[in-house]
């Protein structure tokens, strides 16, 4: 009896498992890279530990000429190197699906699913064969599976021989030996493997102009482009990369022509509380500066965060969010620091928080967080996480208008000054709740004050009488409230048929949501859905619930943080929304939204619309 196998052209999801520190990344990213430069949409997800190396790591890539860029959920192809997560990968593997092993030690057959097509190459026989030192048996061996995979799948062999051309330029003692190997590899699988894989790439033509770059890279460079000049921060995963991206562009970018001289500071402080007053000392100062961390940092940020708010400094904080609480997950994703940055630090506190979808908007919100804390003086908080920071994402290229100017908001000049304007630090001129400022050393009688995080009037003297300090809070809640004219707009993906149900999503949750919708259309569920871009809430959000019967909240934490916001911000009857929560560290796949939707549709006895649709 022929077992079934799962064929498919251009569709499928292949998973690596390896061990930390074996080499593997370079080698499965050249596999995903592979895909792309023959025009198929691919979409990579690296899952690491945070310990030592030795301990497992995962490499998924999902292909799909449709161009889904979310996890889809199931396993069509594991390429099994790590013997210690052996039954666990073997789980995962979608019935009719394989599994790609080095069967240099075979194993009995009870290590194996009767529904899984079994695929092996002697990949340590091999390297043994023709590599003498034990960190190149290692490292090759790699290299290898990654010639065999190509021959397997029809990948071009041109294609990766090109990859590993541009990886190794300029390095000819690696470049010769990665290429042979790739070469055993290849040769092995075509002329002992031939039809064994029904996974197969075929040249396309649907990645058209979109680049593939990891969200941190992005939000680097619209710091950047958005004018700041400093960057005060501490190591923390998985934020890292980001303040070492911005090092990297503004090298580049940001050295005075003539002198050589740097045009930006980049500081690694001592800690997160140190790096974020930092930040605010330079935005007292006015300069552009922002910090980037995750959410023990945020944890340790929030008197200063206060101090910001109250004195009324502008600021930006890049949130990479990852699980928590406490140390958490350091390289798992999730939606975790939602309520605390809306709310961080003691008293009444309310800030500006943007949710990008994907590189594209990382870049694009990084640049406007800078215009929103100076025009609102304030600190704004950008919160991407993990999946979208450290993930390569094909996105739309990135664009920048030179012809924009930067806001500073309300800045108080000499010469406005000497003109007779009335200066108080705190007062509201025109009922947006917003004061002017000054830059320090604006002139040289006028213009100055005091900054303090403790109560004061309008004039920044310092006052315990509540008038002024009543007066001072409501500004600042009438300032958060113009916020919601500012910040950018919630998206909406209308149903193609009525519909009563509704759906509000935000951030990385977007590229399964959408897939997710398409999967439900098909089922005949009907969901209008709601992209929340930003919180303070606009009007838009409150009518959108307003218009459905019920709807559905999908997030990636425990608590419903968003949920609780929404209900909270924006005057949202709690009955009419509905929790949908994933928050085991992994990124939200179409399918478990789907699943989860479906489920409650069908419990809610909902009555189809026309034949086989429920709205």
């Amino acid at each position: 009896m022929t077992m079934k196998r799962i064929e498919a052209v251009n569709d499928f999801v292949v998973k690596f498992a390896n061990v930390n520190g074996s080499g593997s990344a370079s080698a499965n990213e050249l596999f995903a890279k592979s895909f792309l430069r023959m025009g198929i949409p691919v979409s990579p997800r690296n899952i690491f530990p945070s310990n030592i190396q030795g301990l497992p790591t995962w490499y998924e890539v999902r292909v799909t000429e449709q161009g889904w860029l979310g996890r889809r959920g199931g396993v069509d192809l594991m390429v099994a190197m790590n013997p210690q997560t052996w039954n666990q990968d073997l789980k995962e593997i979608e019935p009719g699906g394989y599994i790609f092993y080095d069967n240099t030690k075979p194993l009995p057959a009870s290590k194996f699913r009767d529904d899984v097509n079994v695929i092996g190459v002697p990949l340590t026989e091999i390297c043994n064969e023709n590599f003498t030192d034990a960190r190149e048996r290692q490292l090759f061996k790699n290299i290898v599976y990654v010639g065999a995979l190509a021959s397997l799948m029809d990948i071009d062999p041109g294609v990766i021989a090109e990859l590993i051309g541009e990886q190794y330029k300029g390095k000819e003692k690696l470049l010769k030996p990665n290429l042979n190997a790739f070469q055993m590899g290849w040769n092995y699988a075509s002329e002992k493997l031939k039809g064994m894989m029904g996974l197969k790439a075929k040249r396309a033509y649907a990645v058209g102009e979109r680049i593939f770059i990891e969200g941190n890279a992005a939000a680097a460079l619209g710091c950047v482009y958005g004018g700041a000049t400093v960057c005060a921060w501490y190591p923390i995963t998985p934020s890292s990369s980001l303040a070492e991206a911005f090092q990297k562009y503004c090298s580049k970018l940001r050295v005075d022509k003539d002198t050589g001289k740097n045009r930006f500071a980049i500081i690694q402080a001592e800690d997160e509380l140190a790096s974020i007053g930092i930040v605010i000392g330079a935005g007292w100062n006015g300069a552009r500066a922002f910090t980037a961390t995750s959410g023990p940092g945020i944890s340790l940020m929030s008197e200063f965060i206060g101090l910001a708010y109250f004195a009324e400094i502008p600021a930006v904080v890049i949130d990479v969010q990852r699980g928590g609480p406490s140390t958490g997950m350091p390289t798992r994703t999730q939606q975790s620091d939602v309520m605390k940055c809306a709310y961080l630090s003691h008293g009444d506190t309310k800030h500006v928080l943007l949710f990008p979808e994907d590189p594209y908007e990382c870049f694009e919100f990084a640049a406007k967080a800078l215009d929103l804390a100076e025009r609102l003086q304030t600190p704004v908080f950008l919160m991407t996480d993990l999946d979208i920071g450290m993930n390569q994402r094909l996105c739309k290229p990135l664009q920048w208008d030179d012809a924009r100017t930067y806001d500073r908001g309300k800045v108080m000049t000499a010469e406005m000054l000497d003109a007779g304007e009335e200066f108080g630090r705190y007062l509201d001129v025109d009922g947006d709740g917003i004061p002017f400022r000054t830059y320090p050393g604006s002139h040289p009688t006028k213009g100055a004050y005091f900054t303090r995080g403790t109560s004061k009037n309008s004039y920044a003297v310092y006052s315990e009488a509540g008038p002024d300090y009543l007066y001072n809070m409501q500004r600042l809640l009438k300032k958060h409230d113009f916020a919601k004219t500012l910040v950018p707009m919630p998206l909406l993906t209308a149903s193609q048929e009525p519909a009563r149900f509704g759906c509000i999503y935000y951030g990385s949750t977007s590229p399964s949501m959408q897939e997710a919708l398409a999967a439900l259309a098909e089922k005949g569920i009907f969901v209008n859905a709601l992209r929340v871009r930003a919180f303070p809430f606009q009007d838009e959000i409150y009518d959108f619930v307003q218009s459905h019967s019920k709807v559905f909240v999908v997030e990636q934490n425990r608590d419903a943080q968003l949920k609780i916001l929404l209900v909270n911000e924006a005057g949202i009857n709690p009955a009419s929304l509905i929790s949908i929560l994933h928050y085991d560290g992994t990124p939200i796949t179409a399918r478990f939204i789907a699943r989860e939707i479906s489920q409650i549709v069908a419990a809610l006895n909902v009555r189809p619309i026309k034949k086989d649709k429920a709205a």
